[in-house]
């Protein structure tokens, strides 16, 4: 696992990067109507599945399992194409969908995170996965919060999220070399 983080430390970058940029997006720009945020979320969770996808894909090259990497990806990519599809979803439904989306995503990066070593960054991942699994615990709890309030969740969770990708990305970008 260590292998194949290390190898793709780039697309942890980018997916890292790609999270900043949209938790930026959600908290410079907040009043945006609720469908134009919906489809920058839907968007996030496409890049980012196919990112994780390759990086699963590329597993085997280094005798290492993809199945947590590669499901984590599958599952972003199909919520994404959900949100697209059906953009006028309820509120309640979205919110929902979100929950679950982050409460599995960090499951998965859980579980990845404990095949690492410590001095490759696991902490990092646990770190990345813990965040994912308790802000879909706040959302699910607090549903009605606000499109305002909801809005700064997804912005600050992104930021966190993308701030401990770049750091694991580098600490592993040197593990590589």
């Amino acid at each position: 696992m260590v292998g194949i983080l290390a190898h793709n430390w780039w697309a942890l970058l980018l997916r890292g990067i790609a999270a900043i940029l949209l938790g930026i997006i959600f908290f410079v720009t907040p009043g945006l109507a609720l469908e134009v945020l919906i489809l920058f979320f839907a968007a996030y969770l496409l890049v980012d599945g196919i990112f994780a996808i390759v990086a699963g894909m590329r597993a085997p090259e280094r005798h290492e399992r993809r199945g947590v990497i590669v499901l984590e990806g599958i599952l972003d990519i199909a919520a994404g194409i959900v949100i697209v599809l059906w953009p006028a979803l309820s509120l309640l439904a979205f919110i929902y969908l979100a929950a679950f989306w982050a409460i599995v995503s960090g499951g998965a990066m859980l579980a990845a995170a404990f095949r690492l070593r410590r001095e490759d960054g696991e902490w990092l991942l646990l770190l990345g996965g813990a965040l994912s699994i308790l802000w879909g615990v706040l959302v699910a709890l607090f549903p009605i919060a606000g499109v305002l309030v909801w809005a700064w969740w997804i912005g600050a969770y992104a930021l966190l999220f993308g701030v401990v990708m770049v750091v694991l990305a580098f600490r592993l970008k040197k593990r590589a070399a």
